[in-house]
């Protein structure tokens, strides 16, 4: 016996989610109930926090490892960097915080609403969850086949997303270089996140004055994400002319 929430009947919105976009029917259900539930709805159990968290942990080892072979069957002869690039676009905080959207999960995360924190990354991290629930029940092959065919093939466009404009760190820096404007780069902070990994807020200096930031598990894909943002932000404001005009 775990906990009340795990007892609960479930709801027909979470089989709905696991038959028509996973594919499958759960028999482990309070595994799923775990991984839905965000840290600001924990319960306690015996001294211990009860939420997504160790889930979140577990499963982003697997889904890394799911989309390297993926990308590394599918791309058989492109190098180490563009499979690096493509997997860190593919898994990055905000791709997996989107793609959550597109499947419909937010709907099924058990979270404090009345909270006044806004939880940017519940999303993503919920999905990572999930993989490592279902990875606990069912298995690697079984996972692994349900993210490529269920997901990867399905929600995500990877052919597009390889030729994506991703790299805005260079584009800023080359931007910067045409106008004589000084672009600097910045960890604003690190610090351990709630799940126990090291999390980075990068920011983005122009001429000295601080721009955006951006929080990641890593200072490349922080300062990325930062850039991305910055950028945006100056063609939105017209200091950068778009591309598009």
């Amino acid at each position: 016996m775990l906990f009340s929430r795990t007892k609960q009947k479930e709801s027909p919105e979470f089989y709905h989610f696991f038959k028509n976009v996973l594919g499958y029917k759960p028999r482990k259900t309070e595994l799923y109930h775990i991984a839905f539930i965000h840290r600001s709805q924990s319960e306690t159990l015996h001294g211990h926090r009860i939420n997504n968290e160790r889930l979140e942990y577990l499963g982003d080892a697997i889904l890394g490892a799911v989309v390297a072979e993926y990308l590394y069957r599918k791309y058989p002869f492109e190098g180490e960097g563009f499979l690096t690039i493509l997997r860190s676009k593919i898994v990055s905080r905000a791709s997996l915080g989107q793609l959550a959207r597109k499947i419909g999960l937010p709907e099924l995360i058990d979270y404090q609403r009345s909270s006044s924190g806004v939880f940017k990354s519940m999303g993503g991290d919920a999905f990572e969850a999930l993989v490592g629930a279902m990875y606990l029940e069912k298995g690697y092959r079984f996972t692994r086949h349900v993210l490529v065919d269920k997901i990867l093939r399905t929600y995500l466009d990877v052919d597009s997303i390889a030729v994506s404009d991703w790299n805005y760190k260079s584009k800023i820096i080359d931007w910067g270089q045409k106008t004589h404007r000084k672009i600097t780069f910045e960890v604003v902070r690190s610090y351990q996140g709630h799940n126990a990994r090291k999390e980075y807020e990068c920011r983005v200096n122009l001429d000295g004055q601080p721009q955006q930031s951006a929080i990641e598990f890593s200072i490349k894909a922080a300062e990325q994400l930062a850039a991305e943002k910055t950028y945006k932000a100056l063609e939105e404001a017209g200091v950068i002319q778009s591309s598009q005009s």
